[in-house]
């Protein structure tokens, strides 16, 4: 996907909306701000933002001031705070492209080298990124500037971004959709459960993060006792040691009910996938975590009866070959020192 983004970037004459978690200095970043401030010197409106936690000790020194100098209007999304303010929480997890209204990309792809494999702290980065084109690229517009415009307090005309060209799908609908922690409706979570619940055959789930409240661990359950084949993909390598221990501690009871786990063997899966039934399809930002599904500022493109839906299915099965499937007497196989600090591990997982 990488490769595509750039050919679409070099591509801009009219404006770039670029927002996401975490920027690196690296190959990935300096390859894509080359193009951008290249872009802004010829006049085209170049926005960048990145949030100030998920980019800490990772951006390049001085990046804003850089970035502003270029001509690019750059922002640092909540900048550190103390831990008490409870805005603390509240990071921008989004990962948001436009390029000229037309062509959008999101997914879980941040902007740093392991995303490309170009690093290899935790084996081999599996991950999933999506290009959207069309009146779907609107949706994406629009989250990215009433953002922009609500953290900088300034009001625009939103319709001078519309496309000119207009490119329909041959069947099926695209939604893009964002999900606010300020918002009283979890959407994120919802449309997971709506997945769940809705399933006739199948539901196909690859995340990083399994920490799951009593309402979705229920229904992945009930949904695998009635016949559901239901399958997860988790890392086989863990970025984060802690999450990984809770993830591991709902193995049993999902096994237990019929649900199929599969450990990626060659390294991290960072991919956030839901594919189910051959029609419906969800890939964003959104973990199957507490802090994704009720701090973060996150995205997703809902996909119904689509070609792509096949693609993503099949991207599901092809990674699934290279994990290894857990078995209830794998999960059995704890030290002590696990049983007793998995329930304990669970009371914080609100701050995992």
């Amino acid at each position: 996907m990488f490769p595509v983004m750039l050919s679409e970037l070099n591509k801009a004459e009219k404006f770039i909306f670029m927002e996401y978690y975490i920027i690196e200095d690296g190959l990935m970043l300096n390859s894509i701000l080359d193009i951008l401030k290249e872009k802004a010197s010829r006049g085209v409106d170049v926005r960048f933002m990145y949030d100030s936690l998920g980019s800490i000790a990772k951006a390049p020194v001085d990046i804003v001031r850089d970035l502003r100098k270029a001509g690019i209007r750059c922002f640092e999304f909540n900048t550190f705070r103390s831990i008490l303010d409870n805005r603390y929480n509240n990071r921008d997890h989004r990962k948001i492209c436009v390029i000229d209204g037309s062509v959008g990309f999101t997914g879980g792809v941040n902007l740093a080298d392991e995303y490309i494999n170009v690093k290899t702290v935790y084996g081999h980065w599996k991950d999933t990124a999506i290009m959207i084109k069309g009146d779907a690229v609107w949706s994406l517009t629009n989250m990215f500037l009433a953002f922009w415009d609500g953290i900088n307090k300034c009001d625009e005309d939103y319709r001078k971004y519309l496309p000119d060209i207009e490119v329909k799908a041959d069947n099926g609908y695209v939604i893009p959709y964002t999900d606010f922690p300020i918002d009283n409706e979890t959407v994120g979570k919802s449309v997971y459960l709506n997945m769940i619940n809705r399933a006739n055959r199948y539901i196909y789930i690859m995340t990083p993060y399994l920490i799951l409240d009593n309402t979705m661990a229920t229904s992945l359950c009930d949904a695998a006792k009635s016949g559901i084949d239901v399958r997860l993909i988790t890392p086989g390598i863990a970025d984060k040691k802690l999450v990984n221990l809770l993830t591991k501690s709902y193995y049993d009871r999902l096994i237990e009910a019929g649900v199929k786990i599969y450990e990626y063997t060659p390294g991290f899966v960072h991919a956030k996938i839901f594919v189910s039934d051959d029609e419906t399809a969800v890939v964003g930002t959104i973990n199957l975590d507490y802090r994704s599904l009720a701090h973060h500022f996150e995205n997703a493109i809902w996909m119904y009866k689509t070609d792509i839906v096949a693609d993503i299915k099949k991207d599901f099965l092809d990674t699934q070959e290279k994990c290894e499937r857990i078995t209830l007497e794998k999960c059995m196989k704890k030290s002590f020192a696990k049983i007793i600090f998995m329930p304990i591990l669970r009371l914080f997982s609100p701050m995992l």
